[in-house]
């Protein structure tokens, strides 16, 4: 069977730039996902027209059913999946107006929740050598940083499992809607928090498949791409989005047999302490 990759949330920004230079790298099929058909076959064939092939799904990683939906056709028609980006990610404007409670839950619901469905569904079908790439961002770690020292002792610890980490990230979702997120040791970042929930999450990941499926030599690492000029980070950034596609890209193709990274965090190809 051939070879094959996954992209979520990559009809347009990072998503979409990673898509790009992995139909130029990568031995295999490369899917572009999304929400919306109409604007994912727009990408597609945007891409068509610089000779580059790659497929679409359409995922929306916030609805089970979409998620599992693609699994199943994934483990079906290629047996499974080498290559998972976990690219799809919200942020509120800093500008917006939108209550604290209701950003935190929102940028939660997507950035960690539904990423962590996808990691459950999907990891029992990464195939052997495989490699997976959550895209995180720097806020997590200065998020981190800024979290009181006992929410810090807990998210750098090696023995977090999968089910705190969640009632954690509950926790500040609830304490956010109250207006006590501060007093429970919170930083003012709801998208903070979701990244460095995901970049937890990563780390938690990769000691589940070190220990489950050793032989299997899969890599987990969680990524900043950088500062990129995206709808979301707007066009002062100083990154283009094919510039942010490099450290995603270079840990989905580190090469058969590497062993390192595995579940770090890394920024311009480098692991950067957690």
């Amino acid at each position: 069977m051939p070879q094959v990759a996954l992209v979520t949330g990559s009809n347009k920004g990072i998503g979409f730039a990673i898509v790009r230079s992995l139909c130029k790298q990568f031995n295999g099929d490369v899917f572009l996902s999304g929400r919306d058909a109409g604007r994912g076959t727009a990408a597609v064939e945007s891409l068509n027209s610089e000779g580059l092939k790659p497929l679409f799904q359409q995922l929306d990683i916030d609805n089970p059913e979409s998620v599992r939906s693609a699994r199943d056709f994934f483990n079906e028609k290629y047996g499974g999946l080498d290559v998972l980006i976990n690219n799809a990610g919200i942020a509120f404007k800093n500008a917006d107006t939108t209550p604290f409670g209701t950003q935190a839950e929102v940028t939660l619901k997507t950035n960690f929740f539904a990423t962590r469905d996808m990691c459950n569904e999907f990891l029992p079908i990464i195939k052997p050598g495989g490699r997976v790439v959550n895209v995180s961002s720097v806020m997590s770690s200065i998020a981190l940083n800024r979290c009181s020292p006992e929410l810090q002792a807990r998210f750098r610890s090696n023995d977090i499992t999968e089910e705190e980490l969640v009632g954690l990230m509950e926790r500040f979702v609830q304490e956010a809607q109250a207006g006590a997120h501060s007093q429970g040791g919170w930083p003012d970042t709801a998208y903070g928090v979701s990244k460095t929930g995901l970049t937890v999450l990563s780390r938690i990941h990769a000691r589940k498949l070190r220990h489950e499926r050793p032989a299997d030599q899969i890599l987990l690492n969680a990524c900043c791409p950088g500062w990129v000029r995206t709808d979301m980070a707007g066009p002062t950034a100083t990154k283009s989005p094919d510039e942010g596609a490099i450290t995603p890209v270079y840990l989905a193709l580190l090469p058969a047999g590497a062993g390192e990274p595995q579940g770090q965090f890394v920024m311009d190809k480098k692991v950067h302490p957690w």
